[in-house]
C-alpha cells in the first residue's frame, strides 16, 4: 500500500515545525528521513501515526485520506515504533507484543490460536523469545527497542513507520533489524540519523531541514558531500560500499580542507 504526503504542514505555536511536505513511499519500499535535529522529522512521522493533526495537508494511504478513517481503521493499516512508546507498567514482554493485536480484536475478545502464533513468530524474529516471561521494566533500552518493534509487527500493518528504531541497539541488532525491515515487504518509513545506516537500508532517502524537504532520491543521488556540508554542517568523504556498491561516508575530524 502506498503512503503519501501531500503538502503537508504543522505550525505550533506560530512555528512552523513543517513546511509544505511533500513525498511519496511506494507500496513495499523503504523510506527514510534523515536531517538534523529539529529538522521535523519526527514531527512528520506523528502526522502518519495520527499523534498530531497537520495544520494544512494530507496524509493518504492507497486512496484514502487518513484522516477521513476510523482510528481503528488507522491502526489496521499504519503501525508505529516511536522514540517516546516506552512501557512503564510491569507487563511481560509477551503481553506487550500481544498488544499489537488490539485493533483487530472487540471488547474483552482474547487471542486465539492464530494471533498467540503470530506473537510467536514475531518474538522470535526479533530475537526475544527467551525474554517472553520478563517484565519489560527490567529489559536493557536495545531489549525494548526490539519488544516494541515485535509488537508493531504484530499489528499486521500495510504501513510501518519508526522513529529512529535502532536507538540502543548493539551493532549485531541494528543490522538485523534494519535487514528485517528490508524484507517484511511492508511500506516502511523511517527515521534515521546514521547516513551509513540509511544509505545501507533505503530504497530513497527524503532530507529535511529546517521543516522542508530539500532532497529526495536513492542513496546515490542524495547522500553528496555536498548535500552533508550544506545540510548537517559536516565534511565527508562519500565512497562506494564494497560489497553493495552503496554510498558510505567517511567523516573529517578536520576542520581544514
Amino acid at each position: 500500500m502506498d503512503l503519501t504526503l501531500d503538502g503537508l504542514t504543522v505550525v505550533t505555536d506560530g512555528r512552523s515545525l513543517v513546511r509544505d511536505l511533500s513525498l511519496e513511499v511506494a507500496s513495499g519500499r523503504v523510506v527514510g528521513l534523515v536531517g538534523p535535529n529539529g529538522s521535523g522529522k519526527s514531527t512528520a512521522l506523528r502526522c502518519v501515526y495520527r499523534a498530531l493533526k497537520p495544520t494544512s495537508g494530507t496524509v493518504r494511504v492507497g486512496e484514502d485520506d487518513l484522516s477521513g478513517l476510523t482510528m481503528r481503521r488507522s491502526a489496521q493499516l499504519v503501525a508505529a515504533m516511536t522514540q517516546d512508546g516506552t512501557v512503564d507498567l510491569d507487563f511481560t514482554v509477551e503481553e506487550v507484543v500481544a498488544l499489537g493485536r488490539t485493533p483487530h480484536l472487540h471488547g474483552v475478545q482474547g487471542l486465539g490460536r492464530r494471533e498467540l502464533a503470530l506473537c510467536e513468530r514475531a518474538m522470535e524474529r526479533l530475537d526475544i523469545r527467551h525474554l517472553a516471561r520478563r517484565g519489560v521494566p527490567t529489559l536493557s533500552g536495545g531489549e525494548r527497542q526490539r519488544v516494541l518493534l515485535a509488537r508493531a509487527l504484530v499489528q499486521e500493518p500495510e504501513i510501518l513507520v519508526l522513529d529512529e528504531p535502532t536507538n540502543h541497539l548493539d551493532v549485531r541488532h541494528q543490522v538485523e533489524l534494519l535487514s528485517l525491515l528490508r524484507g517484511t515487504g511492508l511500506t516502511v518509513l523511517v527515521v534515521l540519523h546514521d547516513l551509513n545506516l540509511a544509505a545501507a537500508a533505503c530504497d530513497r532517502i527524503g532530507v529535511l531541514s529546517r521543516g522542508r524537504l530539500v532532497a529526495a532520491g536513492s542513496p546515490a543521488v542524495v547522500l553528496t558531500a555536498g548535500l552533508v556540508e550544506e545540510v548537517f554542517g559536516v565534511r565527508a568523504d562519500v565512497v562506494p560500499h564494497p560489497r553493495t556498491g552503496r554510498p558510505q561516508l567517511l567523516y573529517s575530524l578536520d576542520p581544514t580542507p
